[in-house]
């Protein structure tokens, strides 16, 4: 295998054909190996197993230092600083505190739909009318952010987003520079806010504590909202246009709502709304029998490995009644997503929800997708829906 043919399909995967479409481009990876060279220093983690290993391996850290927002945050951050912070946070993420917002959630998944339903002509975006509002008023709740403050959040957010996608536009730059000041202006005085007053909320509970630095608190607040809401929207917009595209199995759920938590695991596995992840070599190391040496990098292929015909049968097919389906969708080691639980949750009560509330979904124009490699979503989804 040449470096020359991983490097084109690489340039192909970053393109805005690939970024639309990358599982054909992944199938070709993974062609030429579970572990591909495309120029000294930089590999791609193709095929489960390697990725797998990769995200596991203590050998590797996350890189950081370029002076952006979430570089103070856990994402960015490696032993014993990351152990540190992502400890503050567990507690407030623990499958029983998760569980226990199920009555929240479904009430707000409830009132969210009874104002969709209510639309003149039958007719709203999905993207911005449910699979925004859904998670980000959850993850908000969570936080202790004013109800008043959250419909500012999507844009702001997407632009701070565009951190995690490494290369950026000029004009992505400025417009993520301007978003990562706002948010960091309004975190802060949110904080100063909770010190003067506090309240039963998480943003209360870190700002009367001095375990973090500043730069840290308004770093990871900033993750958990991002994080809190980008991935949920994505895996309700994946797995609403999956639906459409397999009208049988849209049926199906409609039929049985009991089938949501394995139809939830499958869009997560066919279509997961974050599709790679970086890591640095930290010390020499050793993957699928290959040296890596310190300051190598090496792209772990989420998408890539949730289509591995060597982990899940028939790969490329949409099918929720696959045995011991185990996506890697929410990562794996010291970084796994901390909060995998409540998008499960949320996603498992809301389309059951949605498919009930809103009888006939189907597209009422053409959904506009992002043009990101990492975090995978639409912008828009036009939708309409049988009078009930």
């Amino acid at each position: 295998m040449s470096h020359g043919e991983a490097a084109a399909l690489y340039a192909h995967l970053a393109s805005p054909a690939g970024r639309d479409d990358p599982y054909p481009v992944y199938a070709k990876l993974r062609q030429l190996g579970p572990l591909v060279g495309v120029e000294p220093g930089f590999l791609i983690a193709t095929s489960f197993e390697t990725v797998d290993e990769v995200l596991r391996d203590s050998a590797f850290g996350v890189g950081g230092g370029s002076g952006r927002l979430l570089d103070a945050s856990m994402l960015n951050n490696n032993a014993p600083d990351h152990t540190r912070m992502r400890r503050l946070f567990a507690g407030a993420f623990t499958p029983r505190r998760v569980n226990g917002l199920a009555d929240a959630i479904t009430a707000q998944a409830r009132e969210l739909l009874r104002e969709m339903s209510a639309a003149p002509g039958r007719q709203a975006d999905l993207m911005a009318d449910f699979a925004y509002r859904l998670p980000v008023g959850v993850i908000c709740e969570l936080l202790g952010v004013p109800i008043a403050d959250r419909g500012w959040f999507r844009p702001v957010a997407a632009d701070v987003a565009l951190e995690l996608e490494g290369e950026m536009t000029p004009e992505e730059e400025a417009s993520r520079q301007s978003a990562a000041e706002l948010l960091t202006a309004y975190f802060l005085s949110l904080v100063r806010d909770r010190r003067r007053s506090p309240g039963d909320d998480l943003i209360s509970e870190l700002a009367a504590s001095d375990a973090l630095a500043e730069d840290e608190l308004i770093g990871n607040l900033a993750l958990l909202l991002i994080a809190g809401f980008e991935t949920t929207t994505n895996l309700i917009g994946n797995g609403v246009m999956t639906l459409l595209d397999h009208p049988a199995h849209l049926a199906r759920l409609v039929a049985d709502p009991a089938l949501a938590e394995r139809y939830v695991e499958e869009f997560l596995r066919f279509d997961p709304p974050v599709q790679l992840t970086s890591r640095v070599a930290l010390e020499p190391t050793v993957v699928h029998g290959h040296d890596v040496d310190p300051g190598w990098f090496v792209m772990a292929l989420i998408g890539s490995a949730n289509r591995d015909e060597t982990r899940f049968a028939d790969a490329d097919a949409f099918r929720p009644d696959r045995t011991g389906n185990t996506p890697i969708s929410f990562g794996a080691g010291a970084h796994f997503c901390l909060g995998a639980v409540l998008a499960r949750l949320e996603a498992r009560i809301a389309f059951p929800l949605l498919l009930g509330c809103l009888p006939g979904l189907a597209l009422a124009g053409e959904p506009v997708r992002r043009s990101r490699m990492v975090l995978r979503g639409y912008e828009t989804m036009p939708v309409t829906w049988d009078r009930s």
